[in-house]
């Protein structure tokens, strides 16, 4: 979409939902040389998909941009307030079949995976029938092989678990290979909302909101519902291909 790249490194990291990941970004956020983005293209997904209404629907559409071309322009331009440093959080599930590719080629693509069937329990709460494409692992695989293809090197993945057991050491792994220093102002932050996250914020981040840092390690399981099974099998050898690629 632009013939030269901006300065400035633009750190896409691919996420399922209920995978830390705002956490994460609270992490990058707390840096004083980073600006964060949260979910550019959810308005467009939310728009495209209003069969399965999420909470926080009308804010979002209300708040955010629908256009995932201006969006993807606006995400490869130059980084705003003159930072060196845009993080910006994505949910795989919101690339949509319709949504070009070409445009991600120009950020520095990561991955943050879980154990599909902790967040197939969790999506649960939300949604009683999630699909392997509503968590996000099949266009995680997608855009994991097409970065590895393009640049001849293996990707950053980072599993939400090893994050929560080791946060300074994974974080220090994640800056190396993204090409940015590692600052201890990564493990801490206030609580409470922010001016970068999105209008849905108060439908989903009441947990977010109270953190100050990164929790304790989280009990994983392996047992699901009887009818996500098949769900579960399908996701399973996806999960397995990033998570044979994880930073340990």
């Amino acid at each position: 979409m632009k013939a030269s790249q901006p300065t400035g490194v633009r750190i896409a990291m691919w996420s399922g939902p209920r995978n830390l990941s705002t956490t994460l970004m609270r992490s990058w956020g707390a840096r004083s040389d980073a600006f964060v983005t949260d979910e550019p293209l959810y308005a467009h997904y939310l728009r495209e998909t209003a069969d399965r209404r999420h909470p926080g629907y009308d804010e979002t559409l209300a708040a955010h941009d629908a256009d995932w071309r201006r969006v993807a322009d606006w995400l490869t331009g130059p980084v705003p307030g003159g930072k060196r440093v845009w993080y910006q959080k994505h949910m795989a599930h919101h690339l949509l079949p319709q949504v070009e590719r070409d445009w991600v080629d120009g950020l520095t693509n990561c991955f943050l995976i879980r154990r599909p069937a902790a967040v197939l329990v969790s999506m649960t709460e939300f949604f009683p029938d999630p699909r392997p494409e509503d968590i996000g692992l099949p266009q995680q695989v997608e855009l994991f092989r097409r970065e590895r293809q393009r640049t001849g090197r293996t990707p950053a993945v980072i599993d939400s678990c090893d994050l929560l057991r080791d946060p300074p050491g994974v974080l220090k792994q994640l800056c190396e290979r993204v090409g940015v220093a590692y600052d201890d102002a990564m493990l801490s932050w206030p609580p409470g909302l922010r001016e970068t996250d999105g209008a849905w914020a108060p439908s989903w981040y009441k947990k977010v909101e109270q953190t100050t840092g990164f929790g304790p390690p989280r009990e994983e399981f392996d047992d699901v519902p009887d009818n996500l099974r098949p769900v579960l099998e399908a996701c399973l050898p996806l999960y397995e291909e990033l998570e044979s690629h994880r930073l340990t």
